[in-house]
């Protein structure tokens, strides 16, 4: 890349990789981020402004730039911006109803869901009663065969709850019933492949070598009385989203770090990739890559990231909102523009674009962050300072 500033073999809170000039600070914020939080794991961060790579870092043990890491929710952007492709198209409605497509989904009053509710997380289907097994986890389409039977578990439309480990299969569904494909293989199509994306729904057996398994939290021993204080109970909704009411319970370590999963690519929470990867698909939304316009319309791209359920999550409890299928970034990180996207992974990962700045932005994390899901703490401290770094660069 020209004009970067290579750090290789200087020592910067061992922090590797490169920045353009103007993004210093984003890289010394990332060295205080590895050697405060992430060293014990690995973490990367990758920076896309208006198309150019500017920011490629990694640092902590057992992770470079080229690792291959499990992003968890993140693929819920994936699947986001297929969909929306599919709509831009004219091939899906968004008020139609779901069971018009998929009619089995119609039991048990979820006959007039329509397919902009599902992706508000509004529909109310979190999950199954008596949970969902291990190999029923890893393939979306026995997840969708168990759901379009299930009862709601709130009238859907009246609120909103995360559908954390099933709503990839729910609109997977119907994607499938619609056109014959499959978002993975749309996504290989039309995006991955197109744009050479370090980041995979289906990690081919060759790049295995690449992949670092996953590493459990290591809460400080105040986090581990809070998550004493705090247990999951077994009937709550969030146990049904989570799939903890199963038995057994979901080990959220431990799916990633399965081959079965890595390989079939469950779309709510299996993708693989590293930072490079993640932020290059979000730099496809954001603007022009690759002398390429952007893939979403604008049009399009506002109706996604419009707010379309806010105020208490039932199954987490915690304020927040959501688009169709994206997070809109800024009600979490005041610094970015009404127009961001992205959504965030388990282990704290967050990824999105701001088409109004040019911005895409991708980081990630092999261990697990306390309190990560929403995204780790430490991007509350990255984000400010990339958009400050664009906005002295502009």
């Amino acid at each position: 890349m020209s004009a970067m500033n290579d750090d290789h073999d200087r020592d910067h809170g061992h922090v590797h990789g490169t920045v353009e000039p103007g993004f210093e600070s984003v890289r010394e914020e990332f060295a205080t981020v590895v050697a405060n939080e992430a060293r014990d794991g690995g973490a990367q961060l990758a920076v896309h402004h208006r198309g150019r790579l500017v920011v490629d870092l990694w640092g902590g043990d057992g992770v470079d730039g080229d690792s291959l890491l499990a992003l968890y929710s993140s693929s819920k952007g994936a699947m986001a911006l297929v969909t929306a492709l599919l709509v831009q198209d004219g091939v899906l409605d968004l008020d139609r109803e779901v069971a018009s497509w998929w009619p089995e989904f119609a039991a048990e009053g979820k006959e007039r869901l329509t397919l902009r509710q599902l992706l508000a997380h509004r529909s109310g289907v979190i999950g199954a009663d008596g949970g969902l097994s291990p190999d029923e986890l890893s393939d979306d389409r026995a997840i969708a065969a168990r759901l379009a039977g299930q009862r709601p578990f709130w009238e859907p439309d009246t609120a909103h709850g995360y559908h954390a480990l099933v709503i990839g299969a729910l609109v997977g569904e119907v994607v499938l019933r619609a056109t014959g494909r499959t978002i993975r293989e749309l996504f290989e199509e039309r995006v991955r492949a197109p744009y050479a994306l370090d980041y995979h729904l289906g990690l081919p057996e060759e790049l295995e070598p690449r992949f670092r398994t996953v590493l459990p939290m290591l809460p400080t021993p105040a986090e581990q009385a809070l998550l004493a204080e705090n247990p999951v109970a077994p009937d709550s909704l969030m146990a049904v989203a989570f799939n903890f009411h199963a038995d057994p319970p979901f080990d959220i370590v431990g799916y990633a770090n399965s081959r079965t999963v890595r390989e079939r690519a469950p779309l709510s929470a299996g993708g693989i990739g590293s930072a490079r990867g993640l932020s290059r698909m979000y730099a496809a939304i954001a603007g022009e890559l690759d002398g390429r316009a952007p893939l979403l319309k604008p049009d399009t791209l506002a109706e996604f990231a419009r707010v379309h359920s806010s105020g208490t999550d039932l199954v987490t409890g915690e304020k927040n909102a959501f688009g169709l299928g994206f997070v809109p970034s800024a009600t979490r990180y005041p610094a970015l523009t009404p127009a961001a996207v992205g959504h965030s992974g388990a282990p704290g990962s967050q990824a999105f674009a701001d088409p109004a700045t040019g911005l895409a932005y991708s980081y990630t994390r092999r261990r697990f962050a306390f309190g990560g899901g929403p995204g780790a703490a430490e991007n509350d401290r990255l984000i400010p300072a990339v958009v400050a770094a664009a906005a002295r660069r502009s």
